[in-house]
């Protein structure tokens, strides 16, 4: 089942396209992996299929529904987590419920059932100062999902992690996708990082930026970052650089 579809898709600034004829698909229960250089646009597009950016030319649907423009239809988390310092993590997390009409009280007792599946079980009232920058990433995930949306856009939220908390979260958002039924669109520098998550990459290259390649990852998941030396995990590195280049 086709979740998201981005049919041709151009975003111009200054009369100048950024993104240009853009195509992708996310299927149901799906991470596929935008991958390329700075300046080729992941950004633009995630904007433009967020409804924060005006699409010029194509359209974007969403489980068939066309939302080219519409905001507040996808979960966004852009790279920093932006939670408010003076908030407590339980009222970061329900702010999206707040913000739709929900009373505090009623938001509050709705988030801290996610508390333990998002493994922040007990810091409830801790402030983000106090939290570790994974636990401050996965109380950002929380709140992303509790906008109510099933599909997820993710631009690099794990670039600012050290190799070893980067890779405890890549394990335990597998994890959650599988259990809470999410689809992600993750954008990423990162070429080992795109190759451990995805069941595709996409390829964003050029100025305008174009998909000049789709990638499909065939290895077992979960997969480890011991795998990185494996002589497959090497091949789809050495044919991912190719393709950039």
């Amino acid at each position: 089942m086709t979740k998201l579809r981005a049919e041709n898709v151009t975003v111009t600034y200054e009369n100048e396209p950024v993104i240009e004829k853009v195509n992708l698909t996310l299927e149901k229960g799906e991470i596929v992996s935008l991958l390329g250089a700075s300046g080729s646009g992941k950004t633009t597009f995630f904007n433009a299929v967020a409804g924060l950016y005006k699409v010029d030319e194509g359209r974007i649907f969403l489980d068939g529904e066309d939302i080219t423009g519409k905001t507040g239809r996808v979960s966004y988390m852009l790279q920093k987590d932006l939670l408010l310092a003076h908030y407590t993590i339980l009222d970061n997390v329900s702010l999206p419920l707040v913000m739709k009409g929900e009373s505090k009280k009623l938001a509050r007792e709705k988030a801290r059932e996610y508390f333990e599946l998002f493994g922040l079980a007990g810091c409830e009232k801790k402030y983000p100062s106090e939290l570790s920058g994974g636990m401050r990433q996965r109380a950002a995930l929380m709140r992303t999902y509790l906008t109510g949306n099933d599909v997820v856009l993710l631009d690099e939220p794990f670039s600012a992690l050290d190799t070893i908390t980067k890779s405890a979260m890549h394990s335990w958002y597998l994890d959650i996708m599988r259990e809470i039924g999410l689809s992600t669109v993750f954008v990423t520098h990162d070429i080992d990082e795109a190759i451990l998550l995805s069941d595709r990459v996409y390829i964003l290259s050029g100025v305008p930026g174009r998909i000049t390649d789709e990638i499909k990852i065939d290895l077992p998941k979960p997969r480890s970052i011991d795998e990185v030396t494996d002589e497959e995990f090497v091949r789809y590195k050495r044919l991912i650089r190719e393709k950039i280049k």
